[in-house]
Parts: C-alpha cells; sequence; structure tokens
C-alpha cells in the first residue's frame, strides 16, 4: 500500500525533474522490523521510485555492522542522506526516527539541496562553516505534528552541509522517550549543541549561529 497520496507522487515528481547531481538515501532497519522502520523505509522507497537520480539501499541495523559504524549510526530508524553517483559524499545528514508529517518536508528539502549543490545559506555563514575546525554535534528534538520544527532540522542540515566539521541529526522526541528525558525536551523543536547547550523554536540562521559560536568557545 502506498503511503504518498497521488496528488502528493504528482508533485513530487515536479520537484524532482529539476534535480542535478544524483542523491542517495540509506535507510537502517531491522530484520524484525522496529515500530517506525518499515513506514521508514516504505517512504525512502517511494521516494527513490519517483526519480532515476535518487538511490535507495537499506541496512540491517544488527547484521551490517561495519556499515552501521562507518555511518555512526547508534538507534533506528536512520535515514542518511548524501550525494550519490561516482563521487559519493556523507555530509553528515541524519534522520533519528521516521521522516513523516511535517518532517517529510525536511526530507524533500535535504534531498533538493544536496542535489542542487548548494546551502542556500548566507555568505557570513559560509565564511564561518569553512574556518570552522571543532567537531560541532546538532540534535534537532521533533514531532510530526509540529509545524515549526523543518525549519530547524532544515537549517542544521544546512550548516552540516557546508562542514565536514558538522553532524546534524532530526531526533524523533516520541520514538526516543530516552533521549527526551535525558535533553529535557518539553516542547519542540529544541536543537541540542554539542551536549551543553540548547536552543528553542526555529531560530534564524543568525541566531543559532550565535549560539553555536558561544557553545564552540566553552
Amino acid at each position: 500500500m502506498s503511503l504518498l497520496k497521488e496528488k502528493d507522487r504528482q508533485h513530487l515528481l515536479k520537484e524532482f525533474a529539476a534535480l542535478r547531481e544524483p542523491v542517495k538515501l540509506l535507510v537502517f532497519t531491522q530484520e524484525v522490523e522496529c515500530q517506525y522502520c518499515s513506514d521508514t523505509r516504505l517512504i525512502a522507497e517511494e521516494i527513490a521510485g519517483l526519480s532515476d537520480k535518487i538511490t535507495l539501499e537499506i541496512y540491517d541495523f544488527v547484521a551490517d555492522r561495519a556499515v552501521v559504524e562507518q555511518y555512526g549510526i547508534d538507534k533506528i530508524p536512520a535515514v542518511v542522506v548524501m550525494r550519490g553517483g561516482e563521487r559519493p559524499q556523507d555530509y553528515g545528514i541524519r534522520y533519528y526516527g521516521i521522516p513523516a508529517g511535517y518532517e517529510f518536508s525536511s526530507l524533500i528539502s535535504d534531498i533538493m539541496m544536496i542535489s542542487r549543490g548548494d546551502s542556500g545559506l548566507s555568505a557570513e555563514a559560509k565564511a564561518y562553516l569553512s574556518a570552522l575546525d571543532k567537531p560541532l554535534h546538532l540534535q534537532v528534538f521533533v514531532t510530526p505534528t509540529c509545524p515549526y520544527c523543518p525549519p530547524a532540522v532544515h537549517l542544521a542540515h544546512q550548516l552540516a552541509f557546508e562542514s565536514e566539521w558538522v553532524r546534524a541529526d532530526m531526533v524523533e522526541a516520541i520514538e526516543f522517550p530516552h533521549l527526551s528525558m535525558k535533553y529535557q525536551v518539553q516542547g519542540v523543536p529544541r536543537t541540542v549543541i554539542n551536549e551543553t547547550t540548547h536552543m528553542e523554536g526555529a531560530a534564524p540562521e543568525a541566531m543559532l549561529l550565535t549560539k553555536i559560536k558561544a557553545a564552540l568557545a566553552v
């Protein structure tokens, strides 16, 4: 059974007609699929079926340990969005939890960004990220029903696209309650910066960069 409505399929077919560079999706699930694993896999399969510019690889979290470790996957369901083709590149863009509801738009935005080859960030942000020399880990906690979450997720993924030092995770708060408790997530979106700092809401680029600079200066 298709998870995408026909009108959504037609809309994506038009959007994907503009894809330039190939994009690859890696989905991590397991033999006995977890509660949201099968739907995450099905979403990725349907997306990949809409364009020959999008390829899909599916891995078992238990059996494919080498690949799991290569991409630093520590929970499932997980999706890696990266450049495909003859010059594959992992940008550190991760989805932990089903990219459904409002977060489906984040996934599509990331696919378009990677294929376009441009993050869309300001010149100032790109200059800062090009000079970055410290690891930066962003975890954006979301729920599928949150309309303010996709901008926060996509901004974090834009930063990851620009720098090899940045890893940016969407984390679905309901699916990973132990992490929501650990990081005291009481509302979404909540962006956790390097375990020590956090930001509430869908902050604009300049505000997030200010927070990141302060966190990295500690």
